[in-house]
């Protein structure tokens, strides 16, 4: 029988994204805060349509603000591993990004009370240390990579990608790759922001406009697979805002409309691992 899977996932920044872009002001701080009451509005959709979600929350989220947190672990949502703070794991030290993944595990485990299974890189940006440091660590999945838009996969270690030869290609880990994109990120087409070196991303799109891409992309792995699994990323702070939510509404109506399964992210990992296998 076809199942095709929705894991509807928010990356709860709050205020780390904006320090750790070195946006200290009083309003780029309060553009993190917005969070907050974004994230409130989420909960409330998702415990009205009775849907299970998985927030990506930093510990300096966690630690901040547990008032808004500990609520999303009482509705039963799946809380994973977004850094600690919101630093992208490339731009550290081996050395920072063992201590940034040990303070988010912690942070993590005293709100939950158990450790998480699923990280997804701040930025989207692994490091050549970050699939090991999660194996080490226990983790079952990773979402920050974009190998494909349907299939959960296992992420490689010692891919060489050299500028002028082939590129070689290492082996498989025991993790389960969780793929996620742009395209279905509400950030890239909503959130009005400056990006380094100047670049302008425009977003404030039309959000009817948007929903009609993200209900095409359910659509096309329904008529086109029999399983799949398909990841759309929120974040508090952008798509809390009032229209937006609207959009998020109208989303979630065409996915229950067309039989989509909702499951957290550690569900879906779960039975993707059984469906690709081991490592090769």
């Amino acid at each position: 029988m076809p199942r095709h899977i929705v894991c509807l996932t928010y990356d709860f920044d709050a205020l780390s994204l904006p320090i750790a872009k070195g946006a200290t002001s009083p309003t780029a701080l309060s553009r993190g805060e917005f969070g907050l009451v974004g994230v409130e509005r989420i909960r409330l959709l998702l415990r009205d349509r009775g849907i299970p979600a998985t927030f990506f929350v930093p510990g300096h989220t966690i630690e901040s603000f547990p008032a808004s947190v500990a609520p999303l672990v009482e509705a039963g949502h799946e809380i994973g591993h977004h850094g600690w703070t919101h630093r992208r794991p490339n731009d550290l030290s081996p050395e920072e990004e063992a201590e940034e993944l040990a303070r988010g595990i912690a942070a993590v485990r005293a709100m939950t009370g158990r450790a998480p299974v699923g990280y997804r890189s701040p930025s989207w940006d692994l490091s050549p240390h970050t699939l090991p440091l999660l194996i080490e660590h226990g983790f079952e999945y990773d979402s920050s990579l974009m190998g494909h838009d349907y299939r959960p996969y296992r992420p490689r270690l010692g891919d060489a990608a050299p500028l002028l030869e082939p590129a070689t290609f290492g082996r498989e880990t025991p993790l389960v790759e969780m793929p996620v994109s742009w395209s279905l990120d509400d950030y890239p087409h909503f959130e009005w922001s400056v990006m380094s070196g100047g670049a302008l991303n425009p977003g404030l799109a039309h959000w009817r406009g948007v929903v009609d891409n993200w209900t095409a992309d359910f659509d096309y792995m329904r008529e086109t697979l029999d399983w799949g699994v398909i990841t759309y990323t929120f974040h508090p702070f952008v798509s809390g805002r009032g229209h937006r939510m609207k959009a998020m509404a109208a989303l979630v109506d065409h996915l229950t409309a067309a039989d989509a399964v909702f499951l957290t992210m550690a569900d879906a990992a779960r039975e993707a691992a059984g469906i690709i296998g081991p490592p090769k």
